[in-house]
């Protein structure tokens, strides 16, 4: 079977395709070693069925940590990797590749390049620079000082740049923007006639390797291990994991060792370790879009490990493997080894990991004998959107046009709301129950349902609003689970596809109505298309309506309060209700974000750093 190709792919893609599909004898090898094949099917079934229109088919590839293992032990030495890597940014081409999970990263990213985070010293005729990387910076930046001052020992003219060498970006299937950031770091630096650089971080080295053309790239362990460093001795035995995305930088795993043999530590060897190394979990983001995935590949490293405190040259594998089994720094064993050895040496956590890097920018800042400083102010033209920055200020401007326009007009002497509402009133129940069947088919018919509330709000007042807003939007949502339940399941099905909704179900199989009472608190998904995919979920229908009915409730009371005084604000007249429903609202609002802001910290705490 071919792929499906309705519109052109990019090259790339078309390429990994047609190698996958002539090459892949669907012999298994990498499926028994991945998860995540394991759940997808081989990457020859992947490509035959392929559609370059269907979500699914270009989705699937943000929940592969682009490790690079299935590559290794493929018998026919497919680049299986870089096929699920050309599947992402497919998916950026065409505009599916935009998770709202990613953001926190992609705002971690955007720090590391931005005039506060960045700089560049460098001194008279420096023609190498350390590259440490933006976690061990947060992390570790003691151990950045250590670091630095054992390579000026061997180039005294060596310089140091504190910059995100766009790994996120480019995992993420940004390539263009990443490709921009990154060609304009090197060609000044290539400018500057620096012509080496030496990095501490894994992602950093083959962001290095793949991009900087012009520069020699090595990096701090290989210069450390040649420069015959004595670190304080030690006595214990640890295991090694090398990072996933330089499995094959064998010269880097063996100084590695190098060093710990030389401080007296014993090396036992993982099963997989070296070119099979396995991935910490974190690769690819995988674990902001499908943890289970992410925390095999830590319960492997635990088992592996088999009670051996494990020791990486990776500031993010530390964090990951940590919350598995006894981890650390290779910088924490080489210069605090005791410590290291007893578990009292860790890493700085977000958000001290933020300090921590601009107290190291400060620091070098300060620094004396260098005669070049440079602070990070380039933006592409295209990079990443930021999604909804003018609606604020519209519906700002669109508040202060109304409200300037009744007064102009002489409209607001007809603005009588006490009128408006008897008028309501002399039609007796018809009318709450007009507005209630019209609330309860806005969710059925993908109806917006904020303006039906706000005109309840109006027409009813802050009380009865309430009572019959919540009570349409309950029939609403109740009247779309059972439509996707028992009347258009297929349909439904073939709608809400990727790992989002995949996600989603796994979740509610976990942990039932309390995955509906947190999306309706935090929402995550659009209103109208949860309650269908709660639907295909095996939530008891009891359960459901009881949740939604009582995490929709908050919102619901400060939009009815707000907006039963809407028509009165816009007369000019500020009463206690309108203001108590402003602070209602705000509150409620703060509510995603505040949690947003908890995940993004926990996120890239464990992802970044």
């Amino acid at each position: 079977m071919s792929v499906i190709i309705r519109d052109p792919l990019r090259p790339e893609l078309r390429e990994k395709i047609a190698e996958t599909q002539a090459g892949c004898t669907d012999c298994g090898a990498c499926v028994r070693e991945c998860a995540f094949l394991r759940k997808h099917g081989t990457p020859k079934s992947m490509t035959e069925n392929f559609d370059a229109e269907a979500p699914a088919s270009l989705l699937r590839s943000f929940e592969c940590s682009l490790c690079g293992l299935c590559s290794t032990i493929c018998p026919e030495r497919l680049d299986l990797d870089g096929l699920f890597l050309e599947m992402r940014r497919e998916a950026v081409d065409r505009g599916m590749g935009d998770f709202p999970e990613h953001a926190p990263l992609l705002a971690y990213e955007r720090l590391g390049t931005s005039r506060r985070f960045s700089l560049y010293r460098l001194p008279q005729g420096c023609t190498t620079i350390f590259f440490p990387g933006c976690s061990l910076s947060g992390t570790r930046p003691d151990g950045v000082d250590m670091l630095f001052a054992e390579l000026r020992k061997t180039d005294p003219a060596m310089g140091i740049v504190f910059d995100c060498c766009m790994k996120p970006s480019d995992s993420l299937g940004r390539e263009q923007y990443a490709m921009a950031m990154f060609e304009e770091m090197r060609s000044w630096l290539v400018s500057q006639g620096v012509n080496e650089v030496l990095v501490a971080c894994p992602n950093c080295q083959n962001m290095f390797n793949s991009l900087g053309r012009g520069l020699k790239v090595g990096t701090v362990w290989e210069i450390l291990a040649e420069s015959g460093l004595q670190p304080k001795r030690a006595s214990g035995t640890v295991t090694i994991h090398d990072p996933c995305v330089i499995r094959n930088a064998l010269p880097v795993h063996q100084a590695v060792r190098t060093l710990l043999t030389r401080q007296g530590v014993t090396v036992e060897e993982m099963p997989h370790s070296g070119r099979t190394t396995v991935c910490c979990g974190q690769g690819g983001a995988v674990s902001l879009l499908n943890p289970s995935l992410a925390e095999a590949w830590g319960a492997l490293r635990k088992e592996e490990a088999a009670g051996r405190r494990i020791i990486t040259y990776c500031a993010g594998c530390v964090q990951a493997l940590g919350s598995h089994t006894p981890t650390n720094h290779l910088v924490d064993l080489l210069f605090a080894p005791e410590q290291a050895l007893l578990g009292k040496k860790e890493g700085a956590r977000a958000p001290l990991t933020y300090l921590n890097r601009l107290r190291l920018k400060r620091a070098f800042k300060r620094k004396k004998g260098y005669v070049m400083t440079r602070e990070r102010a380039f933006a592409p033209e295209q990079g990443q959107h930021r999604k909804g920055s003018w609606k604020s200020p519209l519906l700002l401007a669109l508040v202060v046009a109304a409200i300037a326009g009744v007064h102009l007009s002489g409209v607001a002497h007809y603005l009588q709301q006490e009128r408006l509402q008897a008028l309501i009133a002399s039609y007796g129940i018809l009318a709450p129950a007009i507005y209630i069947l019209i609330y309860s088919l806005a969710p059925v018919l993908f109806l917006p349902g904020l303006p039906v509330t706000i005109i309840g709000g109006i027409l009813f007042g802050p009380v009865w609003g309430v009572v019959y807003a919540i009570t349409g939007a309950t029939i609403g949502a109740s009247l779309a689970f059972l439509v996707a339940r028992y009347g258009a399941r297929d349909w439904v099905a073939a709608k809400l596809t990727g790992a989002k909704w995949e996600r989603l179900d796994n979740e509610v199989a976990q942990h039932g109505w309390k995955v509906v009472a947190f999306t309706r608190l935090i929402p995550a998904f659009p209103f109208n298309l949860l309650n269908y995919a709660f639907g295909l979920t095996k939530v008891p229908f009891i359960h459901y309506v009881a949740a939604s009915f009582v995490c929709m409730l908050p919102a619901c009371i400060a939009f009815i309060v707000f907006s039963s005084s809407l028509v009165g604000l816009i007369k000019g007249t500020v009463s206690a209700t309108a203001l108590l429903g402003i602070g209602l609202v705000v509150l409620v609002s703060l509510v995603p974000a505040a949690y947003r802001r908890f995940k993004g910290r926990r996120a890239v705490g464990a992802v970044a750093e």
